[in-house]
């Protein structure tokens, strides 16, 4: 008789085993024969057994499907692509997961099974190195899984030329690819999308490199776009279009022109065959608006046009399109001095200027606004000649001098020699404030150096023509006071602005080691006129010799070999000075 243990194993009563056996091996089945067929069938039941089954129904989601014997399984409905094409009767291949299910049911999956034929078909038929086609499923650790008929690894480095931002964004496209690597035993498959694409563009990279040429026209697609250019597929090759090869007009961001993913048609203007590079132009399709550019705007016509770009140096003037000129800041006013164009001009302004001169080769002109004016520098001569009395008000002052302006945008230059003609001025602000109105005389007017020269003690007589040396003659006593002590010797204010020196020779009978043992600043003394130079403009002065109680003391003094009066000098005889200090014929020199 059959074993009960191995009926019950089964899930079957007596006579259903023995229906079912006779079903299967015929009505020779008997006694220890019909034990031994149990037992081969059940060893056809292990884990991991492919197994032919026939769908028999529904069991809540899962689908039941039975594998001989009686013995039925479920199977997830997921595994099927389109449950509603799923009806009893139909035959699918099952992998046994698990006799001991609940209810007696087995476990089996289709997909597995699927996987499993597909695995033994694809090492049968697939080596490394093939070209495989498979859906993205998921993104994974590292990467993406493909299915290719069995899931694939494919790294994130492998999946483009350039690494994408996300390779989520790849998830549910079909993708092809290159067999990297084929592992049996662990049922791995590696793949590779970018070593595919390499050498599919590395051979059209060759072939469009042999059929294109310098000149030719082609059509690509805008692939990236960087700050400097952008770069078009060619079909194998990506080639360059710069910025500056875009538009004969100013472009501010490629993306201004072109757009990734767009078509464009571009000419080629260089084939670099060593480096597999090429350069590409757009505005080259056209014809460049600097071809009759001297004929259009001849040197010295005027136009107008709109401020497109403000530097420190000038402003850009787009006088139509791709043609722009620089107004430099020294082209922007005959009078005004500009620190910056800003103050002048600003973008989008309208400006009428006037062609100063064309670089054709390097695309350049040179533009000017002051002179669409005329040159008030021109009238200037004519309105200011020399002596003209003018009123201005004090715009600037310097180390040199004052800037007084004359009338709007006219300056002329009071230097510091000329404010006074007694007074030595160390600078200008001891005689002159900022915004101080203040009359001069105009010296020179220079129209080609646009300078004007102006005089402030011309308004008055020169003192050193009569006043001076009528009021001051050499022998005369006159008091005055200290202003200054230096080592050679010491300056005597004898009226304003007006000083003698002193030296210190002439301090003492004796010599001085230290001018101030004798004298001290702001003291009153008394001095004697020596000499009045009036081409210098100098006073020699002498203390010691206004001391001396009498003519014959100084006469003594003189005859006795004592100094004469003047440093280094020895002591006059004929020509030297008289009883009344006055000169000879001999000149003595301080």
């Amino acid at each position: 008789m059959i074993d009960e243990t191995l009926i019950a194993s089964l899930g079957f009563a007596d006579d259903e085993a023995m229906a079912l056996l006779k079903d299967a091996f015929g009505d020779s089945v008997a006694g220890g024969d019909m034990e031994s067929l149990l037992t081969g069938a059940i060893s056809d039941l292990e884990i991991g057994a492919m197994l032919d089954g026939t769908v028999v129904g529904m069991a809540g989601d899962d689908v039941v499907v039975e594998v001989g014997l009686k013995s039925e399984g479920l199977i997830p409905k997921n595994e099927f692509d389109d449950l509603t094409q799923v009806k009893p009767g139909d035959k699918v291949k099952v992998l046994l997961e698990s006799l001991e299910g609940d209810g007696g049911l087995i476990k089996l999956s289709k997909r597995k099974a699927e996987r499993l034929i597909n695995w033994n078909k694809l090492v049968e038929t697939a080596k490394e190195g093939d070209v495989v086609t498979g859906k993205v499923l998921r993104k994974i650790k590292g990467g993406l899984l493909v299915d290719i008929g069995v899931p694939a690894f494919l790294p994130a480095s492998q999946v483009d030329i350039r690494r994408p931002g996300d390779v989520g964004d790849f998830i549910g496209r079909d993708v092809r690819a290159e067999i990297l690597k084929i592992d049996e035993q662990r049922r791995n498959i590696v793949v590779s999308r970018r070593k595919l694409i390499e050498a599919e563009r590395d051979a059209a990279k060759k072939k469009l490199l042999d059929k294109v040429n310098q000149g030719d026209l082609v059509v690509g697609t805008v692939k990236n776009i960087a700050d400097f250019g952008a770069f078009v597929d060619l079909g194998g090759i990506d080639g360059l279009l710069h910025i500056t090869d875009m538009s004969w007009g100013r472009v501010n961001h490629p993306s201004e022109i072109v757009k990734i993913g767009e078509k464009i048609e571009v000419k080629i203007l260089n084939i670099d065959y060593d480096r597999e590079k090429i350069a590409l132009g757009l505005k080259q399709k056209e014809t460049s608006p600097w071809e009759e550019i001297e004929a259009k705007y001849p040197v010295g016509c005027r136009v107008k046009g709109a401020v497109v770009n403000i530097m420190s140096y000038g402003a850009f003037v787009k006088i139509e399109e791709g043609i722009e000129g620089l107004v430099h800041i020294s082209e922007m006013s005959w009078t005004r001095r500009v620190n910056h164009p800003s103050e002048i001009v600003e973008p989008g302004q309208e400006v009428e200027v006037v062609v100063l001169e064309i670089d054709k080769d390097k695309q350049e002109i040179s533009l000017g606004m002051k002179q669409v004016e005329v040159n008030p520098w021109e009238l200037v001569s004519e309105k200011y000649p020399a002596g003209t009395v003018i009123e201005g008000k004090v715009r600037n002052l310097a180390n040199y001098g004052a800037f007084v302006e004359i009338e709007p945008g006219i300056d002329g230059l009071l230097h510091i020699s000329d404010l006074s003609w007694t007074r030595k001025v160390a600078h200008p602000n001891e005689m002159l404030q900022k915004g101080q109105e203040v009359k001069c005389v105009i010296l020179e007017v220079d129209q080609d150096k646009q300078r004007i020269s102006l005089g402030l003690k011309q308004l008055t007589e020169d003192p050193w023509e009569n006043a001076i040396p009528g009021a001051y003659q050499p022998g005369m006593v006159v008091r005055g006071k200290v202003t200054k002590i230096t080592n050679f010797g010491v300056f005597v204010e004898l009226e304003e602005d007006l000083e003698g020196l002193l030296h210190v020779s002439e301090l003492a009978d004796h010599k001085v080691e230290n001018p101030q043992d004798v004298v001290k600043a702001g003291e009153e003394v008394d001095v004697k006129i020596l000499r009045v130079d009036t081409g210098d403009r100098k006073i020699g002065l002498s203390l010691k010799r206004a001391q001396w109680g009498s003519v014959e003391e100084e006469r003594a003094a003189r005859e006795s070999g004592g100094d004469s009066g003047m440093p280094g000098a020895p002591a006059p005889t004929r020509g030297g000075m008289d009883d009344h200090g006055s000169m000879g014929t001999d000149k003595i020199e301080l």
